[in-house]
């Protein structure tokens, strides 16, 4: 079992992307960790979401397993955000899975990790990924190595389920 950090905007994340991963990593006995910039998120459908604790408090990366940024038009906040870049940056040196979905990828491509990766998004930042050096392929899902992404809500079940499978090593 292991522990993952999802990583939701504190207004306007995309709630199938949030819920349907979340459900399916918590029926595969995963524990998940529901991180913002805010105490209280508020979705794009209007649901507000307690979050387990705020950006700056994760410290002990060696405590998690994976780290899931979800998309919706809130996301962009984490873009340049140095607190996300960090997390991110340790969970790629100690080889944690990583994934976003929707606009969340470019959080990653700012990051600097997609370089020479395969990596999809939702059209709107396809741009981002591309200046940044990604492979992007436009496909809905895509996986490079401990690397996943996804481009959008009608793949949420899929990216939830791709998730839970790339953690099997930690069943």
């Amino acid at each position: 079992m292991a522990n993952v950090l999802m990583v939701i905007a504190p207004d306007g994340f995309k709630d199938e992307e949030y819920y349907i991963p979340k459900k399916i990593l918590e029926e595969n006995k995963h524990k998940v960790y529901t991180v913002s910039l805010k105490k209280q998120a508020r979705s794009v459908a209007g649901k507000t979401q307690e979050v387990d604790m705020l950006l700056d408090e994760v410290d002990d990366i060696n405590h998690y397993s994976a780290v899931v940024f979800i998309g919706g038009p809130g996301a962009d906040c984490y873009f340049e955000n140095k607190k996300a870049r960090e997390i991110i940056k340790e969970m790629d040196i100690n080889g944690k899975i990583i994934a976003a979905i929707c606009i969340a990828p470019a959080t990653l491509a700012f990051a600097d990790l997609l370089k020479g990766k395969k990596a999809t998004c939702f059209p709107s930042v396809k741009d981002v990924l591309i200046d940044k050096g990604a492979k992007y392929t436009g496909e809905a899902f895509e996986r490079d190595a401990n690397i996943l992404t996804a481009n959008g809500p009608e793949v949420a079940e899929e990216f939830g389920k791709q998730i839970a499978d790339a953690l099997r090593i930690y069943d």
